[in-house]
Formats: structure tokens, sequence, C-alpha cells
């Protein structure tokens, strides 16, 4: 009998600790609202890093080997890499993002070589080719707009300007079958360009993509030691190259995978 007792009371003191951990409702009133989980993009200032790939896409103009005009150029496109810190803030569906980046952008650009006029008519012409790996520190600020901001989920389209600083020492520019010897691209150091593109973000973790379109020239201008006598070949129906002028302008793909604090 005691023991019974004792079961009874100790289920009823269990019943009325969890009873009492709950706010009791009023029969006839309505139950109080739970406090909702409040997600990351929901707060006023997130931070967070990025990193990704890179395919670059150079359009050249006014592109001229020994008064002759290149008008046909094939881009060969190489893989790059980036990383990026950014600080983002919320208002409503709106956001801006700064963002600080290092950024390696590759491309190949090939053509075919002006032939001399006395070459023989069916003659397959030499192909030369520039590649470049270009090193950079980026700033970027961003506006976007949350079409979708349901819970964890959101997807955004942005846009805004890019500021770029060429870190000429670790770059590198590479000229094939032009005739010369050492020859240098000079680089304008900052560039500017204009980013657009769209994000998907699923909790703390988002994806975008982004295409930048460099809004200027980037080429200063070219520098090369003349070949020596006799390098060009025993036909010699390659004209040596004594004048090379170009502008080029870097658009860029890019395909990042973020997280935010």
């Amino acid at each position: 009998m005691k023991r019974g007792l004792f079961l009874i009371g100790w289920c009823l003191l269990l019943f009325s600790t969890s009873v009492c951990g709950q706010n009791p409702v009023v029969p006839g009133t309505p139950e109080p609202e739970r406090p909702q989980h409040r997600h990351l993009h929901d707060r006023p200032v997130n931070f967070g890093v990025k990193g990704g790939f890179t395919s670059s896409l150079f359009l050249v103009s006014n592109f001229i080997l020994n008064d002759v005009k290149i008008d046909e150029v094939q881009n060969n496109y190489k893989i790059g890499y980036f990383g990026s810190l950014f600080m983002r803030v919320n208002f409503g569906r709106h956001f801006l993002q700064p963002e600080i980046s290092y950024t390696v952008n590759r491309c190949n650009i090939a053509f075919e070589r002006p032939q001399a006029e006395d070459t023989p008519e069916g003659n397959i012409p030499e192909m030369a080719s520039i590649t470049s790996s270009l090193h950079s520190f980026e700033v970027t600020v961003i506006y976007g707009y949350n079409f979708i901001k349901e819970g964890p989920y959101s997807l955004a389209v942005f846009g805004g300007p890019k500021i770029r600083y060429i870190w000429d020492k670790k770059s590198e520019v590479t000229f094939e079958n032009f005739g010369q010897q050492e020859i240098e691209e000079d680089l304008y150091p900052f560039n500017l360009s204009f980013t657009t593109g769209v994000a998907v973000t699923i909790s703390r973790i988002f994806f975008d993509f982004r295409y930048d379109i460099g809004l200027h020239n980037i080429s200063r201008r070219v520098r090369y030691k003349p070949a020596p006598a006799g390098s060009l070949g025993e036909e010699g129906d390659a004209v040596p190259i004594t004048r090379i002028r170009f502008h080029r302008r870097d658009n860029v793909f890019s395909f990042s995978l973020g997280v935010f604090f």
C-alpha cells in the first residue's frame, strides 16, 4: 500500500513540474504566440567568406600588327579562381554588400599572323597567341534584392561597381610566335568593371553566379626587342612583327560557394 502511494505521488510530482514549465492557458482565450526562429539573413548585418572559379573573355579591339588590322580573334577559355571576404547589410528584402577579393583570371587568344605579300595562294597561315594570367585585388559594392525570402531560403539578383588593382609582379602575359624577343605588355594598374548576377541562399550556405563587364581598355602598350636575323625560318613567309598595338577589355564569368557567419 505504501509503495503504491509512493509511485502515485512521484508521478504527480513529475506532472506538476512539467505543467509549471509552460504558460497556463485560460479557456476561451487565444494561445500566446511562440517566438519564431530568426534566420541568418534576417539579421541587420552578416559577415561571410566565399570562393570559386572564373572564366575570362578578352574583348579585343584596335588590334594592329604591322599596319594590318586583325579582325578575327579566337578566345580560348581557361579556369581561374578567387577568394573573398564580405559584409552584408540587410534592410527588408534589400541589401548592400561590400566585398574584398583576391582573384586570378586566365585567358588565351589566338589569331592568324599576317603573311608576306608574295606568299603563294593556299599557304596555311601561322598562328600566334597571347596567354594571360592576371593576379589582382578587387573591391566590389553590390546592391541586391531578394525576390524570394521565405524562412531559410532566398533568391536574389544584384549588381554594382568593381574596382580592381592588377598585381603586376605576379601577373604574366606570354606572346607566342610573334617573331620578337622579350615582348612585354604594360597594363593599367587600376580597372573598373560592373558586376551583375543572381544568388541562391539555403540557411547559411549560398551560391552565386556573376558576370563582370569590363568598362575600359586595360592594355597601356606593348614593348619588345627586334628578332635576330634569320630567326623567321628559311622560307621567310612569316612577316616579322615590328608594330604591335591592341586594346582589350576583360569580361569574366564566375561561380562561387559561400557561407554566412
